[in-house]
């Protein structure tokens, strides 16, 4: 028997979300009409010539990677490798076999062009459109995740800085921002990213707040400096994706708060977030 979303815990939805099925992306060509996709993304870019003279990627190509980032969670680097690794990927994406995949510098860049012109949620609503006009997104319940992305404009050079680590409170944030002060100074290392540390690594970015379907399309996106709390980044990209009543929310326990449970309340979706351990009340495994 098919397991229902209702019945599904938030470790089972996180891994489902990241096997979109091979074959949805060989037949999206045939569901999605890419044209007002394009224009909308030529709105801020266009195919050129870079400055070392060769052509730039065509703005489709490099959207399609974008996608498979977000839908495979991957980071810049990964999605650059698993394209060109992936017969199925460089297809979807619009590559023949002789073609080399845009480096993670590339994708990061052509990211930040569409969110610095406002664009990046207006062409993510437009294909979020086509599918859910299609059936392919059925919004029965929804999954809020966060992730890191590396910036490629790092501070370089052996320095010390005040690393913030992953889910501290507003305090931690306030540390690290002021440790990040004169590195901002520097042309070329990024003003907006963070530092912060993550399962023991060292992370120079930001952070993604995705609302996802239980099919791992993504419905909207926020995002933020890394190291902020995801504890105050739940209403914002759920009020982009425009979920129905009663629509299921799934979320780990770095989004419980009582806030989070009224903002969910006042929006009428059903709060699926998993709850903080205390000393007092320990979490066990059912």
């Amino acid at each position: 028997m098919k397991q229902q979303l209702s019945s599904l815990n938030f470790a089972d939805l996180l891994v489902g979300q990241r096997r979109v099925k091979q074959t949805f992306f060989s037949q999206i060509d045939k569901i999605i009409d890419w044209n007002p996709i394009r224009g909308i993304i030529e709105i801020a870019y266009t195919k050129g010539n870079k400055a070392t003279g060769r052509p730039s990627y065509d703005s489709l190509v490099l959207f399609k990677i974008e996608l498979l980032r977000t839908w495979y969670g991957l980071s810049d680097g990964e999605v650059e490798e698993q394209v060109n690794d992936r017969l199925s990927f460089s297809r979807f994406v619009g590559l023949g076999l002789e073609d080399v995949a845009p480096d993670s510098t590339t994708v990061c860049r052509f990211r930040n062009i569409l969110v610095e012109a406002d664009l990046y949620d207006m062409v993510l609503n437009e294909i979020n459109r086509q599918l859910e006009q299609h059936g392919v997104i059925v919004k029965r319940g929804a999954i809020v995740d966060a992730s890191i992305t590396d910036s490629p404009r790092r501070p370089r050079g052996r320095k010390e800085y005040e690393i913030v680590e992953d889910r501290d409170e507003e305090t931690g944030k306030l540390k690290s921002e002021k440790a990040m002060l004169k590195e901002k100074l520097k042309p070329n290392v990024d003003g907006e990213a963070r530092w912060i540390k993550k399962m023991g690594r060292l992370h120079f970015g930001y952070k993604r707040h995705s609302v996802t379907d239980e099919n791992g399309l993504v419905l909207a996106e926020e995002t933020t400096a890394a190291n902020e709390s995801d504890i105050k980044h739940l209403e914002t990209p759920l009020k982009k994706a425009n979920l129905p009543e009663k629509t299921l929310v799934y979320a780990d326990k770095g989004y419980d708060s009582a806030e989070n449970k009224e903002i969910l309340a006042r929006m009428k979706l059903k709060s699926h977030i998993m709850h903080k351990g205390t000393r007092a009340h320990k979490i066990t495994e059912r």
